[in-house]
């Protein structure tokens, strides 16, 4: 009984239209704050990508430390955690609150021993402290005091230097250490995004909301000059350097990136992403002297070189919400996730692609596939059943209207797809509703094998249904759950039907007997969300609320594989891939990233 995480789909940054979101580098690995957890994705090899999920608050920044070893990460209400990168067990070095509110950024210096937070406050905007102790280093003062510092930024070379930026239009330059003020500097007329030193430390470079891009010495803080080549005609959100220092990179709301030369004072490469809102450029870093990486407001992540100048290399797309549904798809190995923004997002051996056409403008609630495989169903708060071409990765433009919030969906035997809604469950076949029946309670969730159709209730009881492939007759009631059902699923076999509820209870049914096999599969604390089966019918995973997955075994009911803290904020979604016969099981759920699990099935001997 064992299992190890093989991969990790990582979720992509929380982005916000008209707010630079922080990304931060180091060599080859990409580190980003989303929702509570801090993404450190590896570009060159995506099976060393982690995750950590330490937060209890949203996380809002993360950077690794020069040395490599320890990365600190700020969340929504001020707290700061050092944590280390290199082991396994990702170890809390320290954790300190330093502000009252919001954290926008972080900085580390070149020792990897002090480090600034900015953001957010009552008293103050920014604090300077000792990694090890949490002992402040300075002072980090001169801005309105009714306005958060949204970036800062250190001079890796003694003496050292810091310089902060906020929205009132400033950015205050301090000497150190210990940090204090030394002087103001008035360059930009409105908002400052971003504050960025060269590696060398002989300047700095500030963008803001007025378009505009300045150059500074490292030192001193005197305004070198201002780069006017080429302007962008938007918002510039974020400024990276490359490793050599001669050149540095910015990425705009104009939905542009450009690549600038430091000693020519030109843009030298301009690298367009469209037009309209979603292609508008919030944040970059430059990871090495290859790879620029800039974050699109829908929360692409496109990987620039600098040598190409026409397009990005590679796009990385993934889900900036939480996970609400899974389905594997007719080859058994690629997979379909739901996200809470409405987004439908196709898995394949190591990345993630948009599924094309129109799809839902808001909450995905549900996923079934077609009993040949060749097409899936999507349902989600805009009242529409949707229809998925898993072959070419795309919706298609049949889409049906549902009476009112569908909450679960399921495919019988014929095609029929069953929506549980508000009220009532509705029939659609070829995007027509041909059915609905009105269960004696609120319908919760519905499943479906060949023509028997399950409807799970808020009376705590599961009714069953025949179907005729014109209506449902009742056949029989489940009664065996001490609380409302969340989710049901029938054995591939059809011979069995896993009962899950909102106390974090799974009873085991016989269809046929309409009664238990067992109700041991006991051990979730909360609401089991999700049910998946392997195709011999032999084992059921499930997820539930309290980030736990479990894998059950029909033969041993006592025995288990238990997969503690699954996922941080629960667990949505189950879902073997090939029917289980590798033991390859997906999880995903309020984190948005996707695991990878590989399972030792439990003995039955």
């Amino acid at each position: 009984m064992s299992f190890k995480q093989a991969y990790l789909y990582p979720a992509n940054p929380v982005t916000a239209r008209g707010s630079s979101t922080k990304l931060s580098s180091h060599k080859d690995k990409v580190v980003y704050a989303t929702g509570r957890t801090v993404v450190v994705r590896d570009l060159k090899n995506p099976a060393l990508t982690r995750s950590y999920a330490g937060h209890i608050q949203n996380a809002t920044v993360a950077r690794i430390s020069p040395s490599g070893y320890y990365c600190a990460s700020a969340d929504a209400i001020g707290n700061v955690r050092v944590w280390d990168t290199v082991g396994e067990d990702q170890a809390l070095k320290a954790e300190y609150r330093v502000l009252s509110g919001r954290i926008n950024d972080l900085a580390w210096d070149g020792e990897s021993k002090r480090i600034i937070a900015v953001g957010d406050g009552r008293d103050k905007f920014g604090h300077a402290f000792m990694m090890e102790t949490g002992s402040s280093t300075g002072e980090i003062i001169g801005h309105s005091k009714i306005q958060a510092i949204n970036a800062v930024a250190i001079r890796h070379q003694r003496p050292y230097r810091a310089a902060t930026v906020a929205d009132d239009a400033v950015i205050v330059f301090h000497t150190g250490v210990p940090f204090k003020y030394d002087k103001t500097i008035k360059t930009h007329t409105k908002f400052v995004q971003d504050v960025q030193f060269s590696p060398s430390g002989d300047h700095f470079v500030s963008v803001g909301s007025d378009y505009k891009v300045f150059l500074y010495d490292g030192k001193t803080g005197d305004t070198v000059s201002e780069f006017t080549d080429s302007p962008h005609k938007g918002s510039i959100m974020a400024a990276s350097w490359s490793v050599d220092g001669k050149s540095f990179v910015t990425s705009s709301a104009d939905c542009t990136v450009k690549l600038w030369d430091v000693e020519t004072q030109k843009a030298v490469t301009t690298w367009s992403l469209g037009a309209g809102v979603n292609n508008q450029q919030t944040g970059n870093t430059w990871n090495d002297n290859i790879n620029i990486v800039s974050l699109s407001l829908s929360g692409d992540l496109n990987v620039f070189d600098p040598r190409v100048g026409d397009a990005p290399t590679r796009v990385f797309s993934a889900p900036q919400k939480p996970v609400n549904a899974i389905i594997s798809t007719k080859d058994g190995q690629t997979f379909l996730a739901g996200t809470a923004d409405g987004r439908v997002f196709s898995y394949s051996t190591e990345e993630s692609t948009l599924l094309a056409g129109e799809g839902h403008p808001s909450v995905v609630t549900g996923l079934a596939t077609s009993p040949e495989g060749d097409k899936a169903y999507s349902i989600g708060y805009d009242d529409h059943v949707r229809e998925i071409d898993a072959a070419s990765d795309s919706y298609l433009p049949a889409a049906a209207k549902t009476a009112s919030q569908p909450k679960s969906i399921a495919s019988a035997g014929d095609g029929t797809l069953f929506v549980s809604e508000t009220e009532l469950v509705e029939a659609f076949r070829s995007n027509q509703k041909i059915a609905e029946v009105k269960p004696k309670a609120t319908p919760t969730s519905v499943a479906a094998s060949g023509s028997i159709v399950a409807i799970g209730t808020e009376n705590n009881k599961t009714y069953l249904y025949n179907w005729n492939g014109q209506a449902l007759t009742e056949s029989g009631t489940l009664e065996n759950n001490s609380a409302p059902i969340s989710v049901l699923a029938f054995s591939p076999d059809g011979t069995l039907l896993a009962v899950g509820d909102t106390k974090g209870k799974i009873v085991l049914y016989s269809v046929e007997k309409k009664s238990p096999v067992t109700t041991a599969w006991g051990a979730h604390t909360s609401r089991v969300n999700s049910l998946s089966w392997t195709s011999d019918s032999k084992n059921c995973a499930s997820g539930s609320l309290d980030t736990n997955v479990y894998v059950w075994s029909v033969l041993k009911p006592l025995r288990r594989v238990a997969i503690k803290e699954a996922g941080p904020g629960g667990i949505n979604a189950v879902q073997w891939l090939g029917g289980g016969k590798d033991g390859k099981l997906v999880t995903s759920g309020a984190d948005g990233c996707v695991r990878l699990w590989e399972v030792t099935f439990p003995s039955v001997n």
